[in-house]
């Protein structure tokens, strides 16, 4: 499966953005998928994921009630909605499966100034 990463930008702090992952190829609706970050210097670290349904649907505590993870099986979408962003969350994240395959994306950057 290979994923596309986009909607990433430069937002102002309690802004929001919508990023969007599009997979190719077959699979992405029986995987649990997650959205991933790396700040500059920092490890990528999971932020959210989702199993194959939305039934499970998990947050790191840092983006909880800010952060909406969600999926569309039909569209082999995924998405992330990011509201009251903080600069902090600047990033670039990736969307990968949960636990991470080693094919990642380019990753889309998301700049939150203060």
């Amino acid at each position: 499966v290979q994923l596309v990463e986009s909607g990433g930008g430069l937002v102002q702090a309690g802004g929001s953005l919508r990023l969007s992952c599009t997979a190719s190829g077959s699979g992405f609706s029986a995987k649990a998928m997650g959205w991933y970050r790396q700040a500059p210097g920092k490890q990528r670290v999971l932020v959210a994921h989702i199993i194959k349904g939305t039934s499970s649907i998990n947050y790191v505590d840092s983006v909880k009630g800010r952060f909406t993870i969600s999926r569309d099986n039909a569209k082999n979408t995924m998405y992330l909605q990011m509201n009251s962003l903080k600069p902090e969350d600047t990033a670039v994240y990736y969307c990968n499966s949960a636990p991470p395959s080693a094919r990642w994306g380019k990753g889309t950057l998301v700049t939150v100034s203060s």
